[in-house]
């Protein structure tokens, strides 16, 4: 019988009032009210750890990098006593054939109960030669593997939606997993890489309440791909105001400054860059001073540069597009300044009407 979550726990003399506090953060990470940490409590005391086989496919293993550096949970938390991380050919030290019999005793022993993180994507041209995986092609390793899964994670954009392996002409024929897969439930945690602490914050979703979480029309978790990257961004005032960095290291950029006119995608990105941010939230992209590229979107390099605008942004209220709005600022400003000047040369033409009816009266 696999141990549970909270078994782990006490047998590395971890007390309970630290496991509580572990409940709260992990209630917090994911975005839960307080409400919710009871429930996390009985789940991790109760359910046994979800073993997991993480397969990888044409791919750079920039996810699994980002993955081993979360800080909410603590990686090392969700790999040894969260979850039961059977496979994973990058992290674990068996290889050749003892390797590969673990995917097999994990299929016959949790048939119907383990879930496989897939990183990268499987190519299908020349029969799937492009991608080989234990001698074999990984496509099929990918359909067998899958076949009695209970759910299925696609890390990153080359899983969720093909990357620059998919990109133009797309010689191998790299395929987004989904496309593959069919007939269980995928969820797909794009970026290149994906935030470390959105990757565990996903695990911790699954293994905690035995269900995906809710997703978006494209597959994504809502929870942390529910809003644009622009809608929390810091810059995000002076998108408004029609204050935008014209050119790299400009007083405008040292000034921190939208940086929408350098090709920034945060208007059209969907993902919790601006808000969990990156390196335990130290920072992201847009903050070191360099534009969202839209790595959690379908297609992204086929989109033109890095540096292209995003050209007719509709935004809220009455804006049309971002080029108009530096003009309607400009000119709400100016017709301000006209109005207030109207209104002293009025003002003054009232007191000076005022003080020559005084005198004629006196």
């Amino acid at each position: 019988m696999t141990e549970t979550f909270y078994e782990v726990l006490r047998r590395q003399g971890i007390t309970r009032r630290s496991f509580i506090k572990f409940c709260s953060l992990t209630a917090s990470s994911l975005g839960l009210g307080s409400t919710f940490v009871p429930k996390i409590a009985h789940a991790l005391e109760t359910k046994p750890r979800t073993p997991v086989i993480w397969l990888h496919g044409l791919e750079c293993t920039c996810c699994s990098e980002s993955f081993i550096r979360s800080a909410h949970p603590l990686t090392k938390d969700v790999v040894l006593s969260m979850l039961s991380l059977d496979y994973d050919d990058t992290l674990m030290a068996a290889a050749g054939h003892q390797a590969e019999a673990i995917i097999e005793e994990v299929k016959k022993k949790y048939k119907g109960n383990y879930i496989v993180a897939v990183e990268g994507n499987p190519p299908l041209n020349e029969d799937g030669m492009f991608c080989i995986h234990g001698g074999r092609p990984f496509v099929e390793v990918l359909k067998e593997t899958c076949a009695d899964a209970k759910a299925v994670i696609s890390w990153g954009a080359c899983a969720s939606y093909g990357c620059v392996q998919a990109a133009k002409p797309n010689p191998t024929r790299a395929t987004p997993v989904h496309q593959v897969i069919s007939g269980k439930p995928i969820v797909r945690v794009p970026g290149c890489p994906p935030i470390a602490e959105v990757m565990t914050g996903v695990v911790t979703y699954m293994l905690t309440f035995d269900r995906i979480p809710e997703l978006d029309r494209q597959g994504r978790p809502k929870m942390f791909y529910g809003q644009r990257i622009h809608d929390k961004c810091y810059r995000r005032p002076h998108f408004d105001a029609g204050q935008f960095v014209e050119q790299w290291d400009d007083d405008a950029a040292r000034r921190g400054y939208c940086l929408y006119k350098m090709g920034c995608k945060g208007p059209t990105t969907y993902n919790a860059c601006s808000t969990v941010r990156w390196n335990g939230g130290v920072s992201f992209p847009i903050q070191s001073g360099h534009g969202c590229i839209g790595c959690s979107e379908d297609g992204f390099w086929d989109k033109g540069s890095f540096y292209d605008r995003v050209t007719d942004i509709k935004q809220f209220g009455i804006e049309s597009n971002a080029d108009k709005v530096g003009g309607t600022a400009a000119a709400v400003v100016g017709a301000g300044i006209a109005v207030h000047a109207g209104l002293s040369a009025l003002s003054r033409a009232r007191i000076n009407h005022s003080q020559e009816n005084q005198q004629g009266g006196n």
